[in-house]
């Protein structure tokens, strides 16, 4: 029996050792090989892997992979996930107001619609999906949950979110309300002091550049030159010729908006301006955001590299790719397949890098700047000022993030907890003008009249400490405030509130009124 096993070890190390050594090089497999290597490896799973699994759930799962293979924006759409999304872009479906993205592998709240059930319950960008109508969506892209979060109109979405650390997150449950969202470029529109223009643009729709310029004819009431802010924040994108046009508002004919740069002749492409802005000559500060993404960083991108625009806030998120889709029979499904970057007017490449890095080292530097690789070469701007690629665009000033909300606040927001306290205080409120300005203009009265009552009532209900910070204090204030002005004197009371009371904003008007580089002193 020792003999018999001596034997069998032997020819077990002598069976090993044959299928360690090399194998002899062969010459590179074409096509038809690797398709018979993938159609052998299909029919080997299919009849000897341990579960039963079906050869749609393989090729699917092997398309999915071949995708993100090439950048971690390309991605397949199953025939009714697409028709879904073209009807909710169509119109014709109503939604939570609530886009997403992937992050670091989890589905994150990219942009929150204005004026959406989203936004009344203070859903973040940033905030992590978990769950959708009691579902995980663990493992799912991001175009299928957003499948997820449209409905017909009146239908509710339950949801569970998590915002904070991600090893001690809090989580909250809510549920929204899909509603009819008119698409609106132009979501906010002031006239601040000395004539100074605001204008939020939400999101590039066709008719972004009309709907900014008939906007900013209505608050840009200053003397010559007219001053403007255009707030860029949380601008997710949207249609390249949209960009184009609000680009032509405040640049002069034949000048380069920006570039596009693909691997196909049709790809390539120069996007001019189209006759003169006719705010070309205005002081110009844009706001920007680790959330402004795709055609917004184009914009920002572009005034930056003419040196038209003071850019404020934070790194843009750092993509900007053209996508087209193309349908894959005979299922009538849709691949959205990456053509094209979008370079600014000095060759600026704004995308972040994705070649060599995972999915989730890639999302992980969302805002950030590029490599060292990514940033080396330096680039300038018409008048010779230093800039560079490789990472979304950076600010030429850099102001700090606001505070996060806390999830209870969420949770308490679903309940109504803040409304009922705002509701209650407005109607302590005086209806008159004077009132009304008293309200707005005095920031520091907010947290004493909202705060307390809204913590004892979340306190009491929801069994949790609440506790904030001063930073927090103020923000949640703020929101509350501008409820209680809405309730009071109307929308416009809460608009107002809210433009003059954001920091950012205020930065901005600073630097518009500063005397402009070589203006004689009055």
């Amino acid at each position: 029996m020792g003999t018999l096993r001596r034997t069998a070890a032997r020819a077990a190390l002598l069976a090993a050792l044959v299928a360690a050594a090399p194998r002899p090089l062969r010459a590179q497999a074409s096509t038809y090989q690797l398709l018979q290597t993938f159609s052998d490896l299909l029919n080997q799973i299919r009849v000897n892997y341990v579960d039963s699994v079906t050869t749609q759930h393989l090729v699917r799962g092997a398309i999915e992979g071949m995708l993100a293979s090439l950048d971690p924006h390309s991605y397949y759409l199953a025939h009714d996930q697409a028709e879904r999304l073209d009807a909710w872009r169509a119109g014709q479906l109503a939604a939570t107001g609530i886009i997403v993205e992937s992050v670091e592998g989890v589905i994150t709240v990219a942009a929150v619609v204005p004026g959406s059930a989203a936004e009344r319950a203070h859903v973040a960008p940033g905030d992590r999906i978990v769950a959708v109508n009691d579902s995980s969506v663990a493992g799912l892209e991001a175009h299928v949950v957003q499948s997820r979060l449209v409905g017909e109109r009146g239908t509710r979405v339950r949801l569970r979110l998590e915002r904070g650390p991600r090893l001690e997150p809090d989580t909250v449950s809510l549920t929204l309300r899909n509603q009819d969202i008119k698409p609106r470029s132009v979501t906010r529109e002031r006239t601040l002091g000395d004539g100074i223009g605001y204008v939020r643009l939400a999101e590039f729709h066709r008719e972004a550049g009309a709907d900014l310029r008939d906007a900013l004819d209505r608050v840009a009431t200053g003397t010559s030159p007219r001053r403007v802010i255009l707030d860029l924040r949380g601008n997710p994108g949207g249609a390249l010729v949209a960009a184009q046009d609000v680009l032509s508002i405040f640049l002069s004919d034949g000048q380069v908006a920006f570039r596009t740069r693909g691997r196909h002749p049709e790809a390539n492409g120069e996007f001019l301006v189209r006759g003169n802005g006719r705010y070309r000559d205005a002081r110009l500060v844009v706001l920007i955001d680790e959330h402004s993404a795709s055609a917004s960083e184009a914009v920002a991108g572009s005034l930056q590299d003419h040196d038209r625009a003071v850019i404020l806030g934070r790194r843009s998120f750092g993509k900007a790719l053209v996508q087209r889709p193309f349908l894959i029979q005979p299922a009538q499904d849709e691949a959205w397949l990456t053509i094209a970057y979008v370079t600014s007017p000095s060759g600026r490449v704004i995308q972040r890098r994705y070649q060599g890095l995972s999915v989730a080292q890639y999302e992980a530097l969302a805002g950030q700047g590029g490599s060292a690789g990514d940033t080396a070469e330096a680039l300038r701007t018409d008048s010779g000022r230093i800039v560079r690629g490789g990472g979304g665009i950076a600010p030429d000033s850099a102001l700090p993030a606001p505070p996060s909300l806390p999830g209870w606040f969420v949770a308490a927001s679903d309940s109504g907890f803040d409304d009922a306290v705002s509701d209650s205080v407005a109607q302590s409120l005086r209806p008159d003008a004077a009132a009304r300005a008293a309200w707005t203009g005095d920031p520091s009265q907010w947290p004493a009249r909202l705060l307390p009552p809204l913590l004892d009532r979340v306190r009491r209900r929801l069994g949790v400490a609440a506790q904030l910070d001063s930073a927090q204090s103020a923000r949640i204030a703020r929101y509350m405030a501008a409820r209680a002005a809405e309730v009071r004197w109307g929308p416009d009371a809460s608009e107002e509130l809210l433009v003059a009371s954001d920091p950012e904003i205020a930065a901005a008007v600073a630097v518009l009124r500063r005397p402009q580089p070589g203006a004689t002193p009055k």
